[in-house]
């Protein structure tokens, strides 16, 4: 289960709060529990767990700027449900948990989270106002090149689109879609960040937000997807010579 950094079930906050960063090693009922298995009588009826730690991050209330969260390790007790084999089998939902510990927040943020988290605070800073100053300088020319790129890629890349296709693909079968939902707007919102204060226009605020995102995704991905694929996800076709950089 996830958490912001004070340890409180966001879903709980105005209702009966739920603290787990004061119950480790302890069993807690649910303070108010649906009547209706598993209904959302209210925006907390039951609590919410996930056997997938890439998904964590899914249906919690939290927003990213609540970053860094907390992660913990809990073990359901009695009864428990989900909203259908089909489509939420890594979800489990019960009225009574114990809190077994807290672990890494990075986790979250899939397998390769802790590269993630590494690239959006040490690399984005630097490229993302190199970005927005290559289109600044020329935003006929970016624009003509970031739609190649993102319709017809190269020969040594994939098209953006579809690059970003398969990372959605993987990020599924790899049960981490909310894992890259957090990832895209970590690596945005510090992209934007990074701007602050520097008199980029919107339209390359936004490009940088877009190459931030992609270049996080590559993190993320690296070990699944060829050059082809993750060259195309960070871009690199639309780099001049000063702003390339490896991953």
């Amino acid at each position: 289960m996830a958490t912001p950094a004070d340890g409180i079930i966001e879903r709980s906050r105005g209702l009966s709060q739920v603290s787990l960063a004061d119950a480790v090693g302890q069993v807690i009922d649910h303070p108010t529990p649906c009547r209706t298995k598993w209904y959302d009588e209210t925006p907390h009826s039951y609590f919410r767990m996930v056997k997938r730690v890439g998904e964590v991050l899914e249906d919690t209330a939290i927003r990213p700027a609540a970053w860094p969260v907390r992660l913990w390790i809990v073990e359901p007790l009695g009864e428990t449900g989900n909203w259908g084999q089909r489509y939420y089998p890594y979800r489990l939902l019960s009225h009574r948990i114990r809190v077994v510990e807290e672990t890494d927040a990075w986790q979250a943020l899939g397998t390769r989270g802790c590269d993630v988290l590494d690239a959006i605070d040490h690399q984005l800073p630097q490229l993302a106002p190199r970005w927005a100053a290559d289109w600044d300088a020329d935003p006929v020319t970016m624009g003509r090149r970031r739609e190649t790129w993102r319709l017809s890629g190269d020969g040594d890349t994939t098209s953006g689109m579809k690059a970003e296709s398969l990372a959605d693909d993987a990020a599924r079968a790899r049960r981490e879609s909310a894992a890259q939902w957090w990832i895209r707007r970590l690596a945005a919102d510090a992209a934007d960040r990074a701007l602050a204060g520097r008199g980029a226009s919107a339209a390359a605020a936004h490009y940088a937000s877009a190459r931030a995102a992609g270049l996080a995704l590559a993190v993320q991905h690296q070990d699944r997807f060829d050059a082809y694929v993750l060259g195309a996800l960070r871009g690199v076709g639309l780099d001049s010579p000063a702003s390339a950089l490896a991953v």
